[in-house]
């Protein structure tokens, strides 16, 4: 392994915009997701100014609001962020998979970088 080419980039997120699209839905999870992300991106060079969050009312909606923002051509990368908790029904899977699929689509669509922060867990324990 020593003897392989390794290519790997500084995070430092200075003179970057950054927007937070976060579900309501589950906000006692999702607030605190917010409130990291948000810190990671200033502990890393973000000024506080430079960061914004759109709110929307579950994981469902994500990517389609996520493309809506990739069009302004406004921001340097978005950071999803949900948590879809599994209940007794097959709504968790819908939800769980389309909106990780829409989430990739508008990455590759629109060639900007989306975090990936929406938690898929079976219990609120797992997700906690």
């Amino acid at each position: 392994m020593s003897d392989m080419t390794t290519y790997q980039g500084k995070l430092m997120v200075e003179n970057a915009r950054f927007c937070l699209v976060a579900s309501r839905f589950n906000s006692f999870i999702v607030d605190h997701l917010v409130l990291g992300a948000a810190d990671f991106l200033l502990q890393h060079g973000a000024r506080q100014e430079d960061i914004e969050l759109v709110k929307v009312p579950g994981a469902y909606e994500i990517p389609l609001v996520l493309k809506r923002i990739a069009e302004q051509n406004k921001y340097d990368a978005l950071i999803a962020l949900g948590a879809v908790i599994r209940g007794g029904t097959p709504h968790f899977e819908y939800v769980a998979g389309e909106c990780a699929k829409g989430v990739s689509s508008v990455s590759m669509q629109y060639s900007i970088p989306i975090g990936f922060g929406i938690l898929t867990v079976d219990t609120i324990e797992q997700a906690i």
